[in-house]
């Protein structure tokens, strides 16, 4: 089964199972026009891509030798197709860029070290910066971390029970990392040195359609980190933009749900009693300016 992806004066043909590296099923031959975008030649699906091109080990490493795969998705995800083959590339050690309910996040499997080695050069960030991680329910909440606090019988309030009518939503919840949570994903050092692991993890269940298909796809969360400006303390919100910034420096994909508003999540440190509100992002409920928690 082929597909026609049309670009200007362009006509591009290519193998529905080989473009992804992974098995699609399409119904029909579809054929897409793909007007000039904001300030680049990106397209929806950007190029041909062979198999030959997309080379996995058993150890999870994700190589490839040509350009990054970038994707259009309706922001309500109706088009969620094309969503399950960047699923599959993540399980296999991808690292690339998705929307969430705020900003664009760079992502990667948590299960892939070397995808999250991959993420911190890309990003160009210290191995002392703490990744917070996607989760697709509270599931993966619960796995991964301790969970909410659930009252004390000593005038502390179960939190899970006011948490669970915020989420998803826009929020990073800092909690206790359990022992189900990789190592790579909360310790931090160099290579020179010995690692150091944190106790804690940021947990976010975004609110967005693109992000929960991807995340529904996954038999895992995904580490996930911002993204700004290279030079600049701002945010970046414009997903050509981020390719054309970070695909030179190894991004493999792009999935493109539309510009976002610089308005990053609402940071809330859950570990002690009361919650502390650690950056007032998107929303603040108040629930957590409440004095009885």
């Amino acid at each position: 089964m082929q597909t026609v992806c049309v670009c200007g004066d362009k006509l591009w043909r290519y193998d529905a199972v080989s473009f992804f590296g992974s098995h699609v099923s399409f119904t029909s031959t579809r054929v897409s026009f793909c007007p000039p975008r904001r300030r680049s030649g990106l397209v929806s699906m950007v190029a041909k891509r062979s198999p030959k091109r997309l080379k996995y080990t058993s150890a999870s490493r994700f190589t490839k030798e040509d350009g990054l795969v970038y994707i259009e998705a309706d922001p309500s995800a109706s088009d969620s197709w094309k969503l399950e083959p960047i699923a599959n590339l993540l399980k296999q050690g991808a690292v690339g860029v998705i929307p969430t309910d705020t900003m664009y996040a760079i992502v990667c499997d948590l299960r892939s070290q070397s995808a999250i080695e991959r993420l911190r050069r890309i990003k160009n960030i210290e191995a002392s910066k703490p990744l917070s991680i996607l989760c697709h329910s509270f599931r993966d909440i619960d796995k991964y971390t301790a969970g909410f606090p659930r009252g004390d019988g000593q005038g502390h309030a179960n939190l899970f029970k006011a948490v669970k009518h915020y989420l998803p939503g826009p929020y990073t919840f800092i909690l206790i990392a359990s022992k189900e949570l990789p190592k790579q994903c909360i310790r931090f050092g160099t290579s020179s040195a010995k690692y150091a692991s944190r106790k804690n993890v940021g947990v976010r269940m975004p609110d967005d359609a693109i992000c929960q298909a991807i995340l529904k796809e996954m038999d895992a969360p995904l580490i996930c980190t911002s993204i700004k400006f290279q030079k600049e303390d701002e945010w970046m919100i414009d997903p050509v933009m981020i390719a054309d910034t970070y695909g030179p420096e190894g991004l493999d994909f792009v999935v493109d749900g539309g510009v976002r508003v610089a308005d990053p999540s609402t940071v809330v440190d859950m570990t002690k009693l009361p919650p502390k509100v650690l950056r007032q992002g998107k929303v603040v409920s108040c629930l957590f300016a409440c004095s009885k928690f």
